[in-house]
């Protein structure tokens, strides 16, 4: 993770670990001297599953040190809302009693598990202060017509200053409009094409996306069916992208499937893939160009810009009302 926040004022933080230039617009890097909060690998599903006991994810800690720190040097006026984002394995780790941490931290007091055992994909804390709710978002399910790669992320919303956290993340929104993707000579691709996130040119490509984590475990557990089906189909969305690998696919054009190869996704359909712009991670702040690497790497740690809009449009609607009011 790394801790930013909207403006000076520090109105929103957020703990979350952006790639390379996402949001600078909106954002900037805490420049206090605080240790930089730097990832969620201890509660991946493909990590360790260390949990918050783990040395990166542990850090969690130091950056709720901050809020606590900035609320009591603004007289518990900013942040007015924190976000936390991370991997879907928060949910399980240790027990399950990671995630029930974080709850915890964030509300003030002790959070009991739900009788079932396991935390449902959504829910709030409220009560107290502050107002807290959390939601399961998989980002293929927020860009349309668009495809997009899977990717769950547990997103939990604090609200220190009301009551507007399920505003925020359970309230119906119109989805942001995503960059076009483009097609032979940067021309954007033809509209409906049921692959939007490649270049199409006149061709319709036909693409399998290889589900490799199923694949691994079938092999490993040999089973024959599973690890045939792990080859995926062409309505399979692409599995999430990581920091660590890079997806292989089957690629051919309709009617020619001899033609076809198998190949990996290049850093313009990985920002696609994100909801991002082409070229997003294409350069550093000093304008130099990023390693294909280090692009990869960056990619495989962001978030999907489709739920980010969603949550920043929220956070936006309830402080614009609040600020409505006060005038």
């Amino acid at each position: 993770m790394k801790i930013l926040s909207r403006s000076f004022s520090a109105e929103i933080l957020v703990l979350q670990g952006f790639p390379v230039r996402l949001r600078d617009s909106c954002f900037f890097r805490d420049k206090s001297g605080y240790p930089e909060i730097q990832d969620n690998q201890t509660l991946s599903l493909i990590g360790n599953r260390s949990g918050l006991a783990g040395a990166k994810s542990s850090l969690f800690y130091q950056a709720f040190r901050i809020i606590q720190e900035m609320r009591d040097a603004t007289d518990n006026l900013y942040p007015a809302i924190a976000v936390w984002e991370n991997v879907m394995g928060a949910f399980s780790t240790n027990d399950r009693m990671d995630f029930r941490a974080v709850l915890s931290a964030f509300s003030d007091t002790e959070v009991p598990m739900p009788p079932s055992g396991r935390w449902g994909n959504a829910g709030m804390v409220r009560g107290g202060t502050p107002d807290v709710c959390w939601r399961l978002m998989d980002a293929q399910y927020w860009a349309g017509s668009r495809r997009l790669a899977r990717r769950q992320r547990i997103f939990v919303v604090a609200d220190f200053g009301g009551r507007r956290a399920a505003d925020i993340l359970f309230k119906p929104r119109p989805m942001l409009p995503l960059p076009p993707p483009c097609g032979e000579g940067g021309r954007a691709a033809a509209e409906g094409d049921r692959t939007a996130s490649f270049e199409t040119g006149r061709q319709i490509p036909v693409i399998h996306p290889f589900q490799c984590f199923r694949m691994r475990g079938a092999a490993k557990r040999q089973e024959e069916t599973a690890f045939r089906n792990s080859f995926g189909l062409p309505t399979d969305p692409f599995p999430t992208l990581l920091a660590s690998d890079v997806t292989p696919f089957a690629f051919w054009y309709e009617g020619d499937p001899e033609g076809g190869c198998i190949r990996f996704l290049t850093e313009t359909e990985s920002e696609r893939l994100m909801g991002l712009p082409e070229g997003w991670t294409k350069y550093g702040a000093d304008g130099v160009e990023i390693r294909p690497l280090q692009r990869y790497k960056a990619l495989g740690n962001a978030i999907a810009l489709p739920c980010a809009d969603y949550i920043m449009a929220g956070i936006y609607e309830v402080l614009a009302d609040r600020a409505g009011k006060e005038e």
